[in-house]
């Protein structure tokens, strides 16, 4: 299982880092191509429960997020947003024998959102003053914090944290995690010039609050018997595995940056 992670983390990592140096049209490809699989594996993990969830309307609200972060000023939203809900509003309506229609509407539509809403936050984020440093600087981070909680817990784990959600996660690994945080956070910030000020309380805010995005995908494969998203990246599990802490990061570093900062 390591040698798959560890080969996945090699392929994959130079490939992401070269398109968010990159930046422009290449990152916003890498975006809607992740965050789209992603939205791809919750649907398929909703239809795992039992639900009619169609993936079109899902993706379609992942992306017109998205595309309205990279263009905000083609005003896609509200045109973009009533089209969406009418249209999938109008297809269920039409369908037959289904037990579940309000939850086959609200599901995929409520999945989109938190994907494609939290998603977009990279976009704004590489898109912003400084915006380089400060995505290089919140992957770098959540990065630290998820591989140092991993072989922690992996290693001396023994009280869980969330059993009813995940099983695996301990606080001895939140604990690893943050001191990995943490300590990465605050030499980062001093290295990119940010303050350790802000290192610091970064270092705090990132490894606190993003295992909640993984509790919440755990919710969602334990709710309907799922261990992992998918098995698209050997060792890792799906997408929507990978990027569940990541996307709460995102979010936790642009509003950061902006209100502290006062970057655009």
């Amino acid at each position: 299982m390591l040698s798959y992670r560890f080969l996945s983390a090699v392929i994959l990592i130079p490939l992401v880092a070269l398109l968010v140096y990159l930046g422009g049209l290449w990152f916003l490809a890498l975006i809607l191509a992740v965050v789209g699989i992603a939205t791809w594996e919750y649907v398929s993990l909703v239809r795992k429960g039992g639900y009619r969830a169609p993936y079109a309307f899902a993706l379609a609200l992942v992306w017109l997020l998205i595309l309205d972060a990279y263009w905000p000023a083609w005003g896609l939203m509200r045109p973009g947003l009533v089209l969406i809900l009418a249209s999938s509003l109008i297809w269920q309506l039409a369908q037959r024998n289904s037990s579940t229609s309000m939850e086959d509407w609200g599901l995929p539509l409520a999945g989109g959102l938190y994907l494609g809403w939290f998603g977009s936050h990279f976009i704004s984020l590489r898109t912003m003053d400084n915006g380089l440093v400060w995505l290089t600087y919140a992957l770098l981070v959540i990065w630290a914090t998820d591989t140092a909680a991993y072989f922690v817990g992996m290693a001396w784990g023994r009280h869980q944290m969330s059993p009813r959600w995940s099983p695996k996660k301990t606080w001895e690994g939140a604990g690893g995690g943050l001191a990995a945080g943490l300590i990465v956070a605050v030499l980062l910030a001093w290295l990119f010039r940010l303050g350790m000020a802000h290192g610091f309380i970064i270092g705090l805010l990132i490894p606190t609050l993003t295992p909640f995005g993984d509790l919440a995908i755990s919710m969602i494969k334990r709710q309907v018997g799922a261990k992992d998203s998918g098995h698209i990246i050997p060792g890792h599990g799906g997408f929507l595995d990978r990027i569940d802490s990541l996307l709460f990061a995102a979010v936790i570093v642009y509003y950061y940056a902006l209100w502290t900062t006062g970057a655009m």
